[in-house]
């Protein structure tokens, strides 16, 4: 049986992806006020068209659901009027692009949010650290908790996003439950203290993003919807008891959706016990009855290292990709590779988003 690489195609639902390279989602702020898409960000996603998957930027779902400055929305028509030409660019420059969907939850500030309202959460618990917003940065404040009574509109808020980034062109959708935002806030104990049937047990905990995937999946089919957890990301404050259990148990229920794929972040590796007990989160992927996406620090040699040994079936680049827009030309020719800056990474012009030098 050949040897599984970065250039070997997968049938991704009814996708076939030309290779194994995903570029991740990254937050770029680069979007108008309105959460309208630039033309900007129309040629920084053409150029990297090369990837086989193409993972857009968080994309808010709904105003509550916006935590920082000039980030992109998926709620109206003007921001799908900006998307179209994100999807036709990819399109035409023989890409596939999934569009994740974002309700930073807890991770804001009344200054970023309709009526200078408090951030919504599962619980009133608030995170340390501080906001970035457009008067710059501001400590975080404690959120208000969610009503019961409240989860169905949430629920409703990610199927208009899913049926607005359906008549964006895009070709699937992520849901975001990773990186302390809405969805993962309600996953582990550390930022759920509810009594309802979304607290306690993790099958209560995971009540919610399982509501948002029926949603979701309603309107796009399971085979076009991918998820994103990150069992051990401590980032912006969060923890679990027992993450190897509450993660263990959450892939468990999201195998009855028969997902595109499953998108695991390895970050918090390197910080160990920050965010509850350790353990190797590449244990999910034994769980999983899917295709399974790895993601963080990876190079050329330790993605094609993975793959050969069934570790995942596609590795996700983040800061190499902010810098090398053909990185997937590059790995194939063992080319050297450009350095990222990361004083252009959030915010500003074309500088350090859309200048980086392609190959010869």
């Amino acid at each position: 049986m050949p040897t599984i690489d970065l250039f070997t195609p997968l049938q991704l639902g009814p996708h076939v992806l030309h290779n194994r390279l995903v570029m991740a989602p990254l937050t770029r702020n680069r979007a108008g006020r309105d959460g309208v898409p630039t033309g900007m960000m129309v040629e920084y996603y053409r150029q990297r068209a090369g990837a086989g998957l193409v993972i857009t930027e968080a994309t808010c779902i709904a105003p509550e659901g916006v935590g920082y400055p000039l980030t992109p929305g998926i709620w109206n028509g003007a921001q799908v009027g900006g998307w179209a030409p994100v999807t036709q660019a990819v399109h035409a420059a023989g890409g596939r692009i999934f569009c994740q969907l974002w309700h930073v939850g807890r991770i804001s500030h009344p200054s970023l949010q309709p009526g200078g309202a408090l951030p919504v959460a599962p619980s009133a618990v608030r995170p340390e650290g501080e906001a970035m917003t457009y008067e710059g940065l501001q400590p975080y404040v404690t959120p208000r908790a969610l009503e019961t009574a409240e989860l169905p509109a949430v629920v409703e808020a990610y199927r208009v996003a899913a049926k607005n980034a359906l008549a964006a062109g895009f070709d699937g959708v992520e849901v975001h439950a990773a990186n302390g935002y809405l969805l993962d806030a309600f996953l582990r104990d550390g930022s759920n203290r509810r009594s309802d049937a979304y607290g306690g047990a993790v099958k209560h905990r995971a009540r919610l993003l399982m509501e948002v995937l029926e949603a979701v999946c309603g309107v796009w089919g399971a085979a076009r919807v991918g998820v994103r957890l990150s069992p051990l990301n401590p980032f912006n404050d969060m923890r679990d008891s027992d993450p190897e259990g509450t993660f263990s148990r959450v892939v468990g229920l999201l195998n009855r959706y028969a997902l595109a794929y499953l998108h695991v972040t390895e970050m918090g590796r390197d910080a160990p016990g920050a965010a509850g007990p350790a353990f190797d989160p590449r244990k999910l992927k034994a769980i999983w009855k899917g295709v399974y996406m790895t993601n963080h620090g990876y190079d050329k040699a330790r993605a094609n290292a993975a793959l050969a040994a069934g570790e995942a079936d596609l590795v996700a680049f983040g800061v190499l990709y902010l810098a090398n827009p053909d990185l997937a030309e590059r790995f194939r020719r063992d080319a050297p590779l450009n350095t990222p800056d990361p004083a252009t990474f959030y915010g500003g012009d074309e500088r350090g988003y859309t200048d980086y030098p392609f190959l010869a």
